[in-house]
C-alpha cells in the first residue's frame, strides 16, 4: 500500500476484511481486538479504512450496540467466502494444504447425526487436532452462505442442482412391526406385500405419507400399497419408538433396527420385499478451492458409509 491510499500502510484489504469478519462474529470491537491481539483503536481504524475503501457504511454503532447495515450484511457473507477461498489458496501455494485446520460447520440429519456418524466424526477429530467441528442437526435444506455451512449430509433424493454432490451410499429400508401387531391381526405373517394393507400403519412424512411401494428382491415385482397412517412423524427415532410400542407397521432404515430385530422387539415382515433404498449424499457449494478440512471430512464420511452399507447388506 502507498501512503496516499485510504488503507493504513502495512494493512491490505484481506486483513481489513479479516478484522471486519472478526468484529461481526465477536459481537463488538473490544472483543474482536482481544481475539486479534490488537487494541480497540486499531480495530476501529481498520473498520473505518475498509468502509472508506468500499465507499460503504458496514456497521451502525452506538454506545451500547452494534448492527450490520444492509450493505454490511452483504459484505459479511461475501467476505467470509473470499477469506475461505484465500486461505485455501494460500495454504496450497505454501504446501500446507494437506494439514486440515479451522472450524468445519456440518449439517446432518437428526438420526444419522446422533448415532451413525458420531464414531467417524470422533475419529476425524482425533486424526486432525487442529480442526474443530460445529455439528448441526436438522433435516431441512441448509443455507450454505447465510449460515456459513461448509457441507451437509442429505438423505433422500437431491433437490438442489446447484451444489456439488458426493454419493456416500444407499441405505436399505425394510418393513417391520412389533410382534403384538401381528398377534392382534391373527398371528400369521403376511405372504404378499398387498397383505400389509389390512394392518395399522405408521408413516415417516419425510419419505412416505399415504402410500408405500415395495419391490420383490428376486422377481422385481412391484406393489404400490395405499395406506392410512394412524401416526405420522418426521422423526426416524419417533417412528421406531411408535413401532416398538405396537402402534403399527412401518418402513424404516435397516441400520437403525438391527438390535431390535435381533432381540425380537420387532419382526421383519416379508423379508423378500423392500422399499427403495435411500441415497445418501454429502453436498457443498461450488468453489475454486476447497480447504483440507473439507476434503479430509469427505474422505472420512465415504469410508464410514461404505462400512455401514456393507454391514446392513451382510445382516440382511
Amino acid at each position: 500500500m502507498t501512503a496516499s491510499s485510504s488503507t493504513p500502510i502495512g494493512v491490505d484489504r484481506i486483513e481489513l476484511m479479516q478484522t471486519f469478519v472478526r468484529i461481526v462474529e465477536a459481537g463488538s470491537l473490544s472483543a474482536a481486538a482481544a481475539q486479534l491481539g490488537a487494541t480497540q483503536p486499531t480495530v476501529s481504524r481498520r473498520l473505518q479504512a475498509l468502509e472508506r475503501s468500499l465507499g460503504l457504511r458496514l456497521l451502525q454503532r452506538s454506545t451500547h450496540s452494534m448492527k450490520l447495515t444492509e450493505d454490511g450484511e452483504r459484505c459479511f457473507e461475501r467476505a467470509k467466502e473470499l477469506l475461505a477461498s484465500w486461505n485455501a489458496f494460500d495454504a496450497e501455494l505454501r504446501g500446507t494444504g494437506d494439514e486440515p485446520e479451522g472450524t468445519l460447520r456440518v449439517v446432518a440429519p437428526h438420526a444419522f447425526g446422533q448415532q451413525l456418524l458420531i464414531d467417524p466424526l470422533a475419529d476425524y477429530l482425533r486424526r486432525y487436532p487442529r480442526v474443530t467441528v460445529e455439528w448441526l442437526l436438522h433435516d431441512r435444506r441448509p443455507e450454505f452462505i447465510s449460515e456459513s455451512i461448509d457441507c451437509a449430509i442429505q438423505v433422500g433424493e437431491l433437490i438442489d442442482p446447484g451444489v456439488v454432490a458426493i454419493k456416500l451410499g444407499e441405505i436399505p429400508r425394510i418393513v417391520v412391526a412389533a410382534p403384538s401387531v401381528l398377534s392382534a391381526a391373527g398371528g400369521a405373517q403376511p405372504e404378499h406385500a398387498a397383505d400389509l394393507g389390512t394392518l395399522p400403519w405408521l408413516a415417516l412424512r419425510t419419505f412416505y405419507r399415504n402410500e408405500v411401494t415395495l419391490t420383490h428382491t428376486v422377481t422385481d415385482e412391484s406393489c404400490r400399497l395405499p395406506i392410512r397412517p394412524r401416526f405420522s412423524t418426521d422423526s426416524l427415532y419417533a417412528l421406531r419408538s411408535a413401532a416398538l410400542l405396537g402402534t403399527g407397521v412401518c418402513v424404516a432404515s435397516e441400520w437403525l433396527l438391527t438390535d431390535d430385530l435381533a432381540e425380537g422387539r420387532l419382526v421383519h415382515l416379508l423379508p423378500g420385499w423392500r422399499a427403495s433404498p435411500l441415497p445418501i449424499h454429502l453436498i457443498y457449494p461450488y468453489a475454486r478451492f476447497y480447504p483440507a478440512k473439507l476434503r479430509r471430512f469427505i474422505e472420512a464420511m465415504r469410508h464410514a458409509m461404505a462400512a455401514v452399507v456393507a454391514g446392513t447388506t451382510q445382516s440382511a
